[in-house]
């Protein structure tokens, strides 16, 4: 992994796993913000709401620097944890899993349910495609239009994105650029007469 790259699932995906009666559901998001996490959650316990526990685990940012791992009722460790562990193991960020159990009348213990979870979650996993993302940021610009020609030139040199534009008089741009080139561009951009970056 390059330092603007990470890891992380392309889609929804889901999971089962089942020991003596209880059935483990487990369901893998792609996520990228807390806010995110919280409506996926909520979803899911209005759905299952018949369920005995919601457990799950996440982790956010490029260098899995936020995470969190809920074992929502199980005895300490023994869900959320495991869960987490399995994203962990596939180096993956931006990613929640929540597996939801279902009790079948018979104790499994703390061993026998860290294996459920993390099995449930590991299967969830697997049932999808791990795909590398790059980091991206914006930037904002403002100039004359008849520098127009000079700011597509470099759009198409650093295979920008733009992600806004409105043309009058003068026009103002966000362009989305590779973090790894943002310097690089924003120095290019500068030399260009009649353009302001703005923040």
């Amino acid at each position: 992994m390059t330092e603007d790259t990470y890891l992380t699932i392309s889609n929804e995906s889901q999971g089962l796993y089942k020991e003596k009666g209880s059935k483990f559901l487990a369901f893998a998001y792609p996520v990228v913000s807390e806010e995110d996490i919280k409506a996926k959650l909520e979803a899911l316990r209005k759905k299952y709401f018949d369920a005995r526990h919601h457990c799950y685990a996440w982790i956010l940012g490029k260098d899995q620097e936020k995470f969190r791992a809920n074992d929502d009722g199980e005895p300490n460790h023994s869900a959320g944890d495991p869960i987490l562990g399995q994203i962990r193991s596939q180096k993956l960020t931006n990613t929640l899993i929540v597996v939801v159990r279902y009790f079948g009348g018979t104790k499994l213990g703390v061993g026998g349910l860290i294996h459920a979870y993390k099995e449930a979650a590991a299967d969830a996993l697997q049932d999808n495609t791990i795909t590398t993302k790059i980091v991206q940021e914006p930037i904002k610009i403002h100039f004359d239009y008849l520098v127009m020609n000079d700011v597509m030139r470099l759009v198409k040199d650093f295979q920008l994105e733009i992600i806004e534009q409105n043309f009058d008089n003068y026009c103002d741009m966000i362009l989305s650029v590779r973090l790894k080139l943002k310097e690089e561009v924003l120095s290019k951009l500068q030399k260009i007469n009649q353009l302001e970056i703005r923040k």
